[in-house]
């Protein structure tokens, strides 16, 4: 079976276009689509068999955990264990943006999320589309890129198409990404402090800016 392509204005993105996403992801379906780094896979993560089909398209290994996409700081709090004040710093400073933050999960998240590791990473992106998507759902939404895990990330719907267009069935295409690099991932799980897992987007220096080394 081949994707549906659907072209979204990436600027300005059309209602019944989003809102049209947003109800495929809510009934379980898989799908590709840009956010403000790379394109990104989304299902409800809190759909059990969506979850398992992100692993499947992606022949990805069950032990790595999902992150996920969110809409705002409110949205955080339904997901996590109570946050420290570096998350609300960096969400403050670099959200909506290309920063995904690790910190402890809330229960109510399932562990096929997580990885069993109790554990989540949260990123507000800089994107109209996947904003209005999860908006328009009211659930976040994964974040794993949209590429088969070894190969290389996409950067546009035809690149998705090609790594993965008879394994999902809808890609929407919202021009190329604004950026070919990734976010960078903080953790704030540690008891020791924060630490950079992944420099991408956001320099090291700035964060160690905000925080302190």
């Amino acid at each position: 079976m081949k994707a549906e392509i659907l072209k979204i204005n990436s600027t300005e993105p059309e209602d019944r276009l989003v809102a049209y996403v947003a109800q495929q992801i809510r009934s379980g379906k898989a799908v590709g689509m840009p956010t403000d780094t790379f394109y990104g896979l989304a299902v409800d993560p809190f759909n059990l068999r969506a979850v398992d089909t992100v692993y499947e398209i992606k022949s990805r290994s069950r032990h790595k955990p999902l992150s996920l996409l969110i809409e705002s700081v409110d949205q955080a709090e339904e997901l996590t264990r109570p946050l420290p004040s570096e998350f609300y710093a960096m969400a403050r400073r670099f959200w909506p943006g290309p920063l995904t933050i690790i910190v402890r999960a809330a229960p109510r998240l399932p562990l096929k999320v997580t990885a069993n590791t109790g554990n989540v990473a949260l990123r507000v992106p800089a994107a109209p589309i996947a904003l209005g998507v999860i908006r328009q759902a009211g659930i976040p939404i994964t974040a794993t890129s949209a590429n088969i895990s070894g190969e290389s990330e996409c950067t546009t719907a035809a690149g998705v198409q090609e790594q993965l267009g008879d394994r999902i069935p809808l890609i929407v295409d919202g021009g190329e990404s604004p950026r070919h690099i990734a976010s960078t991932i903080v953790d704030l799980t540690n008891s020791d402090g924060w630490r950079v897992l992944r420099e991408g987007a956001v320099p090291n220096q700035e964060i160690s800016e905000l925080l302190g080394s």
